[in-house]
């Protein structure tokens, strides 16, 4: 018998659908065995020997991979072709390996790598086995490392200097700066005042008008500032002659995108469908365990010669011959690091279209997500579209000329496109045509806007823009971006308002005290350095325990220099106006918004000495109850510190949700109440496989002698 260990259970009903007799799948159900909770688990005295301990939730898990394991002749560890993939199979095996020791069993250990979970593409790959790859391991055990001593190290430091509760992290804590930057900006940012002149034109010849702007007066570039800048012009404008004077048409060609990265995946989800990234890397896992998607985390382009094979064919079949260029497009990654054998994000069967995959435990979410992948794959081997762009120069002569005004240029330009290309299966809606006109031609004034306008600040990231920057800065790596902007989210950090971030009073606080005293490691560039070393490990160049060391030693003694000479500081407050309800009276204490481990609340100014506190009720705007229909939606939080949504009215209405609820979403109460069954058959279900701890018998004191 052979056993295949995978890490999730979808995958391994996946792949025992695919595999005969002789096969046994099991699921380790993530990571089996990680640094304690409670300590910080690497020894730094002893080469930052890490200490592993196993997961209390996977008692009964390993217990089952270990009685199997002893009936095996063959242990195939098929976890995800990654770093984090190639750690837990490693940690599996080493499991097994101690445990069939003890049992004087020696069975075979393989390492079967594959990405995409297809009957072919595993069949392939347990035909062709290799072993774990230990530089992958090495890479996954330093970030482990390097985050655990970073998070250790630092957060008892702030929670000393700021407030109990704060925390850090290597690579979240930069990000938090990029956002803290960008609101420092704004904040800073004063606007220039500029107007902007345009003019509505009509052809003799057609009814068709088009609007040009001035671009040029009395042969100098036209930027007027103020308003008395346009006066002159404005007078002339209505009784101008004015005449095409050059028409510049020429074809433009724009190639189609490259098939998804994981980067670009969750930019196009974001822009496209307006999803976070932690949403979309959920629902992208998901499509790849029903084996519908190639892995999702790679930050390759690469194309299979079989998928480019597939993409032709299929486009040939739906497609005039036009459509689809001589040659395959091939596509190179930017990245210096992108490991080119590994595929881009595609689907693995194109002929199955969103439509067609509907169903069972695929939902709507899933076919959009599906949808935006079948479509980038299939448009990157499209030809490229083409448009007629038009360029038209418009001179306006005054009626009467004057010193302010002799002559004026105005400019516009539109385009049609002429053969969509890859944009019939991405299209962009970007067609501005422009009505036929001939040199020397004459238009005719219809009116005109002379519009004030002032210079913006730079905007708020969005899930898109931050992740872009992330990855142009080279902090962190595709598959990591999810988690990190999770994790300043739910620590309060950073606010996701109208899908912009927003830092929070104690996000500011954090990111200012961490740029003050820990400045190279609050760099860009040596935050993008440690990334590239753990890469280098990864391809074997660097040994790990070299690069978390000298990493840790001038960390280090940074850390105790801090904790003896920083001053301690204040988050800052929001003030309300309000008088406060216990000591205003006599002590004037005034109502201010303060940033607590469970979000905002109010409290008194004169806090410790007052203690009135009172909870701030957040609404979602423009959202009722789903059950109740009467009640708002309110945001409230988790004893953990996690929000979750819930109705005003309750405990009339008991309604409450992890999910934001859409505009108009309505539940019966029979849904809700097969629901609430369903969790609490959960709860009773992680209740029973919960590990019970055994409690140390209580010794009983001797009773005294008699005298």
């Amino acid at each position: 018998m052979q056993l295949i260990i995978v890490e999730s259970p979808t995958k391994a009903r996946k792949l025992s659908g695919y595999l005969g007799k002789g096969y046994e799948v099991l699921a380790s159900v993530g990571h089996v065995r990680d640094l304690p909770k409670a300590e910080m688990g690497v020894d730094t005295e002893a080469n930052f020997e890490p200490k592993y301990v196993v997961s209390k939730d996977k008692t009964k898990v390993l217990s089952q991979l270990k009685e199997q394991a002893a009936k095996a002749d063959t242990i195939i560890l098929a976890t995800d072709p990654d770093r984090e993939g190639e750690a837990i199979a490693w940690h599996v095996q080493e499991i097994l390996l101690e445990s069939l020791k003890k049992k004087k069993l020696t069975p075979k250990f393989q390492r079967a790598s594959f990405y995409e979970i297809t009957k072919s593409a595993v069949l392939a790959a347990i035909k062709d086995p290799v072993s774990v790859n230990m530089d992958l391991v090495n890479a996954q055990q330093a970030r482990r490392i390097v985050d655990r001593l970073v998070g250790y190290e630092v957060s008892p430091v702030l929670w000393r200097k700021i407030r109990r509760g704060l925390s850090a992290g290597r690579v979240q804590s930069v990000a938090l700066l990029l956002i803290v930057e960008r609101e420092k900006e704004i904040a800073a940012f004063k606007p220039d005042e500029y107007w902007e002149v345009d003019v509505e034109l009509a052809l003799a010849s057609e009814s068709q008008h088009i609007i040009a702007r001035v671009t040029t007066i009395n042969g100098e570039k036209y930027e007027p500032k103020t308003a008395a800048d346009t006066t002159a012009l404005v007078a002339a404008i209505p009784t101008g002659a004015y005449k095409v004077t050059e028409l510049d048409k020429k074809a433009r060609k724009t190639s189609s995108y490259p098939p998804f990265s994981t980067s670009t995946l969750q930019q196009g989800a974001a822009n496209r469908l307006g999803w976070s990234s932690k949403q979309t890397m959920r629902i992208a896992q998901q499509l790849y365990e029903e084996g519908l998607i190639t892995y999702h985390r790679t930050d390759s382009f690469n194309l299979s010669t079989q998928a480019l094979g597939m993409a032709r064919e299929y486009l040939s079949k739906i497609f005039s011959p036009e459509y689809l260029p001589a040659q395959p497009r091939i596509f190179h990654s930017k990245s210096k690091n992108a490991q080119e054998a590994h595929e881009a994000i595609r689907v693995t069967d194109v002929s199955k279209t969103a439509k067609d995959i509907l169903g069972g435990r695929i939902t709507e979410q899933h076919v959009k997500l599906y949808d935006l992948i079948w479509r980038r794959f299939l448009a990157s081997q499209m030809s490229e579209a083409i448009y007629d762009q038009t360029s038209v120069t418009i001179s306006l002569t005054p009626e009467k000329k004057s010193a302010g005004l002799s002559e004026a240029v105005l400019k516009t330009s539109g385009s049609i496109l002429k053969f969509p290309g890859w944009r019939a299966l991405l299209p962009a809606g970007d067609d501005s045509p422009l009505p036929n006109m001939i040199v020397n031609e004459d238009l005719q004034y219809q009116q005109h806007t002379a519009e004030q306008k002032f210079t913006q600040p730079p905007a708020r990231y969005n899930d898109a823009s931050l992740v872009k920057e992330l990855e142009k800065r080279g902090i962190g790596r595709p598959s990591t971006y999810a988690s990190i902007i999770s994790v300043i989210v739910d620590r309060g950090y950073v606010e996701r308002v109208t899908k912009r971030f927003f830092a929070s009073p104690i996000g500011i606080t954090v990111a200012d005290f961490l740029q003050l005293h820990f400045p190279v490691f609050m760099e860009y560039e040596f935050t993008a350095e440690m990334e590239e070393d753990l890469d280098r490990i990864s391809r074997g160049e660097k040994e790990w325990r070299k690069v978390v060391g000298a990493f840790y030693t001038p960390f280090h003694k940074r850390i105790a220099e801090v904790t003896d000479s920083a001053d301690r500081v204040q988050v800052p407050v929001e003030k309300t106006g309000e008088i406060c309800p216990d000591c205003g009276a006599t002590e004037h204490g005034e109502i201010v918004i303060r940033s607590g481990r469970f979000g905002k609340f109010k409290s008194c100014s004169r806090f410790p000495e007052c203690k009135f506190t009172q909870n701030i009720v957040e609404k979602v705007e423009g959202v009722i109850c789903p059950l109740c229909q009467k009640g708002e939606v309110v945001i409230k939080n988790s004893r953990w510190g996690k929000s979750f949504f819930g109705c005003s009215t309750y405990p009339k209405c008991d309604w409450a949700s992890w999910k934001k609820p859409e505009v108009g979403e309505i539940m019966t109460k029979e849904e809700w109440a097969v629901q609430q069954a369903t969790r609490a058959e959960r709860r009773a279900k992680f209740a029973k496989n919960k590990p019970v701890e055994k409690k140390k018998p209580v010794k009983k004191k001797a009773a005294p002698k008699k005298a």
